[in-house]
C-alpha cells in the first residue's frame, strides 16, 4: 500500500501542474477527494490492512491528503492572481492629467448636505463616523432603552430580514458601538440611510437618510445642545432661521425634545412639504437617558450628554427648496442636474 500511495502522490503532482484553470483544479480536486476520489479510496481500504500496519498507513494517507488539499489551494489562489494580472494589463489605460469634463455629472442634494454638516461638526470637535445599514435588535432597540415588547417600537414600522436581523430605521443604532469604541468624554456624529416600512407621500419616504450625533462629558446640558443646533443651522441656511423646541418622547432620551423649523418652503405658511403645518420636524433630540450610557459602558453618575438626529433627507428639502421629497430618491436627472455646479 506504501507503493501505492507514492505513486499516488507523484501523479497528483504532475496532475496539478497541468491544470492551468480554475475547472481543471475543480475536476483535480474531485478526483482525488470527492466521494469516489483516489485519497477517499485509500482511506476507505484501512478496514483491509493488517492492524500492526494500519497506524502507518493512516498517517501516509493523511499526509497525503493534506498534501492534495494544500497543493489544490494554492493553485487557486495562483490562478486568481494570474488573472487578476491579466485583467489589469488588458485593462483600457487613462490618462489621469487629462482635464475633467465640468459638465457631466453632480452631486447628489444630499451628499453636498452631508459634506457641508461634516465641515461644521468637525470645526466644533465632533469626530466622523460611519456604520453599517444592516443591524441586530440590540443594536437598533434594546441597546437605545427599546426593550422587546415595548410599545415605542410602533413607531417605527421596520424591516426586519430572515436571519433576525434588520435594516436600521434611524441612525441611533450606532450610538452603542460609538460610545463602546471612544468612551467619554465624547462628541461624534455619523450620517447614515435608514430605512421604513411606510407610505410615501410629499414629507415622507420609505428610504431616507439621517445625521446622528452624540455629545458626552461632564456638566453636559439642555443648553448645550441649543447652542450646537442653532450654529449648525445658521452655517447652513447663512441666514437666520425660525426654529421652535417641544417636548418629544423617545425612549432613549430624557428629557426628549422635537426641533422644528419654520417651512421654508412655504414661508411658514402651510403645504404638502410640512403637512400644512407651517413647520417641518427635523431634529429630535435630547439628554441621553442614563440606561442607554450604562449600555454604553458610561457611568451616568459621572457623565451626562445629548443626542440628535438630524434628518438630512429634509434638510436637504429645505435648503434646496425641493418641494417632494420622493424626488430625492427617484434617479430624475432633470430634478438633480441643478446640483452639478455645486
Amino acid at each position: 500500500m506504501k507503493e501505492q500511495i507514492e505513486a499516488l502522490r507523484q501523479r497528483f503532482e504532475s496532475e496539478l501542474q497541468a491544470a492551468q484553470n480554475s475547472d481543471a483544479v475543480e475536476k483535480l480536486r474531485v478526483a482525488y477527494l470527492g466521494k469516489k476520489g483516489s485519497v477517499t479510496d485509500l482511506l476507505k481500504g484501512l478496514k483491509a490492512v493488517a492492524g500492526d500496519q494500519k497506524k502507518e498507513m493512516g498517517q501516509l494517507i493523511n499526509q497525503l491528503k493534506h498534501q492534495v488539499e494544500e497543493g489544490i489551494a494554492q493553485q487557486v489562489e495562483a490562478i486568481r492572481a494570474a488573472e487578476e494580472e491579466r485583467l489589469i494589463a488588458s485593462a483600457e489605460q487613462y490618462d489621469v492629467t487629462l482635464p475633467v469634463d465640468q459638465s457631466e455629472g453632480s452631486y447628489h442634494p444630499i451628499t453636498l448636505v452631508q459634506r457641508q454638516l461634516e465641515e461644521i461638526f468637525s470645526s466644533m470637535g465632533f469626530t466622523i463616523e460611519d456604520y453599517k445599514e444592516i443591524v441586530t435588535d440590540y443594536e437598533c432597540f434594546e441597546a437605545v432603552n427599546i426593550p422587546k415588547h415595548h410599545p415605542a417600537r410602533d413607531m417605527q414600522d421596520t424591516y426586519y430580514l430572515s436571519n433576525g436581523q434588520l435594516l436600521k430605521t434611524h441612525t441611533s443604532a450606532a450610538q452603542n458601538a460609538i460610545m463602546r469604541k471612544y468612551g467619554a468624554p465624547l462628541r461624534a456624529v455619523f450620517p447614515g440611510r435608514c430605512f421604513r416600512n411606510e407610505s410615501t407621500d410629499a414629507c415622507h419616504e420609505n428610504t431616507f437618510f439621517q445625521m446622528e450625533g452624540l455629545m458626552i462629558d461632564k456638566d453636559i446640558s439642555i443648553s448645550n445642545l441649543i447652542y450646537f443646533m442653532k450654529t449648525m443651522l445658521s452655517e447652513v441656511f447663512e441666514r437666520d432661521i425660525t426654529v421652535r423646541l417641544r417636548p418629544g418622547f423617545f425612549p432613549f432620551v430624557e428629557p426628549g425634545f422635537e426641533l422644528d423649523i419654520s417651512c421654508l418652503i412655504c414661508g411658514g405658511e402651510g403645504c404638502p412639504s410640512c403637512k400644512n403645518s407651517g413647520w417641518l420636524e427635523l431634529c429630535p433630540c435630547g439628554m441621553i437617558h442614563p440606561n442607554v450610557l450604562k449600555m454604553g459602558g458610561i457611568d451616568p453618575e459621572e457623565y451626562t450628554g445629548f443626542a440628535f438626529g438630524l434628518g438630512l433627507t429634509r434638510l436637504a428639502m429645505m435648503k434646496y427648496g425641493i418641494k417632494d421629497i420622493r424626488d430625492l430618491n427617484s434617479g430624475n436627472l432633470k430634478a438633480l442636474s441643478q446640483f452639478k455646479h455645486e
